[in-house]
């Protein structure tokens, strides 16, 4: 529990989500688009455009009960709740949940079946046995210390046909120079990447089929290097991701490119099936 306090510190620790709002209903009185929210709310390398891509992996006609675990501030709920999944949102950071629910009353989602969020733990899945149609994990088993646990939960609430789709980020041949802090860690405490042959192992030893495997760390790097590009500029953006990282994302921003040209991590995209 200490550990999950901690992670929960760590990204609550800069949050500004009272002055987020402030800043989204003065600038967006009338509601933000999707769009308009991925600078702040698509906290991942890629941004809508990965998670538009690990959608499209899915369909919400054959798999429309959907589990986002680590679901941060709801970007890839919210997209995927536009395309017609019945999205449900676990995060351990209770701060990202609430932040995550008030932002999307703001959004208008027309049509879009309803959302729904649990703060709780992926290692012990509040849900019940073979319930879900697809689990998606963006970014987000790297902070796990139990990959192995969380996999075994994830096929628990699976039904026989469900789908796992993860965008993630494992390390590279160079992981020992991986520079900190970057997003998702400040120090190696919270940080637990897998190499891609250990994280393959690990689902397929959990009961899962592999369907895809596609390394995206090319795309990845050149998508971090335009956005360094505007983070840099003296333009003030009106949502970014300095309002949940604080002046720290700066460094976080750096290390990325860094860490992604020098090897030390990559960027993966896996789907697998029950």
């Amino acid at each position: 529990m200490a550990s999950s306090n901690c992670l929960a510190d760590h990204y609550q620790r800069a949050l500004r989500a009272d002055e987020v709002l402030t800043q989204i209903d003065t600038h967006y009185p009338t509601g933000p688009t999707l769009r308009q929210l991925a600078p702040l709310d698509q906290l991942h390398i890629g941004g809508m455009a990965a998670s538009n891509r690990l959608l499209a992996r899915l369909d919400p006609a054959t798999h429309p009960r959907v589990l986002d675990i680590g679901a941060g501030l709801g970007g890839l709920m919210r997209l995927g709740a536009s395309l017609g999944f019945q999205m449900t949102g676990l995060d351990i950071t209770h701060g990202f949940s609430a932040l995550n629910q008030a932002l999307t009353t703001r959004v208008k989602l027309p049509n879009s079946p309803p959302l729904a969020w649990v703060t709780g733990n992926a290692s012990a899945l509040p849900f019940a046995d073979n319930c879900l149609d697809a689990v998606l994990f963006q970014h987000s088993l790297l902070n796990m210390p139990d990959p192995a646990k969380v996999i075994a939960q994830s096929h628990r609430v699976l039904r026989p046909g469900g789908q796992l789709v993860m965008h993630e980020i494992i390390s590279g041949p160079n992981v020992a120079q991986l520079r900190y802090p970057v997003p998702w860690a400040a120090t190696p405490e919270h940080s637990h990447l897998l190499t891609l042959t250990a994280l393959t192992d690990l689902l397929q030893a959990g009961g899962f089929t592999i369907e895809h495997v596609d390394d995206w760390s090319d795309t990845a790097l050149a998508w971090r290097q335009q956005q360094r590009q505007k983070e840099q500029t003296p333009r003030q953006a009106i949502l970014s991701p300095q309002w949940v990282f604080g002046e720290q994302f700066l460094s976080m921003g750096k290390h990325l490119v860094t860490n992604l040209t020098q090897r030390a991590i990559k960027v993966v995209e896996i789907h697998v099936s029950c």
